[in-house]
């Protein structure tokens, strides 16, 4: 309430308001206060937004790293590829150097047979030559004997080719054995 002051020469009057006047103090109060509040979202939003640009550059940067990778893992995936396509192809040439090799190995099985039973049928020795021949014809190596004879063979003047000189040594082997079973007919017989 306002004070009045007495005076004593009249009637009381109302005292002058010593406070400015009006409202200004007030508005200005909410203005300064306005403004800051305006200031301190501004700074938040300027952080944000450093903080979010940074983010995004880490992104940007990790995605480029990841194109990278991915850049790399297709170029891996393609040598990769290309690495199983030559092992491929060298298996297969392996598998025709072991079946090579393998047909070298049961020719040369053949012709060491066929040396043995050469040797057998010179010593007379016709039950180690009917082993030989059975031996060869059932591990069928007779197919593995040449029917060609080389032009180096040709020259020594050898004229039965591997395979010829096997068919005369079984032919002649079988002709004795025949012989030798007639033989023991005749002795049977005689006795």
């Amino acid at each position: 309430m306002k004070l009045e002051k007495r005076n004593e020469s009249g009637p009381l009057e109302p005292e002058k308001d010593l406070t400015p006047t009006g409202k200004k103090p007030v508005v200005v109060y909410i203005m300064v206060l306005f403004i800051a509040a305006f200031l301190l979202m501004a700074w938040s939003f300027a952080s944000h937004q450093r903080s979010n640009t940074e983010a995004i550059g880490r992104l940007q940067s990790s995605v480029s790293a990841m194109q990278g990778v991915q850049e790399r893992v297709v170029s891996l995936e393609k040598e990769l590829g290309a690495a199983q396509d030559t092992i491929r192809e060298l298996e297969r040439g392996t598998d025709l150097r072991d079946s090579e090799l393998d047909a070298y190995r049961r020719q040369y099985q053949a012709l060491a047979n066929l040396y043995s039973l050469e040797r057998l049928y010179r010593q007379e020795n016709l039950e180690g030559c009917r082993k030989v021949i059975d031996r060869m014809e059932a591990e069928d190596l007779v197919v593995c004997l040449s029917d060609n004879l080389p032009l180096s063979e040709q020259e020594l003047g050898l004229t039965f080719s591997p395979w010829e000189r096997y068919q005369q040594l079984k032919e002649a082997v079988e002709a004795r054995e025949a012989e030798a079973v007639e033989a023991e007919a005749r002795e049977t017989d005689a006795s």
